[in-house]
């Protein structure tokens, strides 16, 4: 199941968000809760965290990119739950 991670909404005003450094590289193992990349905003630098446990599939914004709120920037790769069709 391919789950979006998407360029968060820090705050209400929040338009834009830059990706400063992904933490992950596509492939990699991730767990629920870990750090995938640090966005900065026009306040500060903040960590984005993985929503689900998977394999980051691809980074679809590099660093540097600007990107729009609610975007998509990538995807996970999370296991299928069990007698759960994908």
């Amino acid at each position: 199941m391919l789950i979006d991670v998407v360029m968060p909404m820090f705050d209400e005003v929040m338009e834009e968000g830059t990706v400063i450094e992904w933490k992950k590289s596509e492939g990699d193992q991730i767990q629920k809760g870990e750090t995938l990349l640090l966005v900065e905003t026009d306040k500060a630098t903040m960590e984005v965290e993985a929503t689900h446990a998977g394999v980051l599939v691809g980074p679809l914004a590099a660093d540097g990119d600007t990107v729009p709120c609610n975007q998509v920037i990538g995807k996970i790769e999370a296991p299928a739950l069990p007698g759960v069709a994908s």
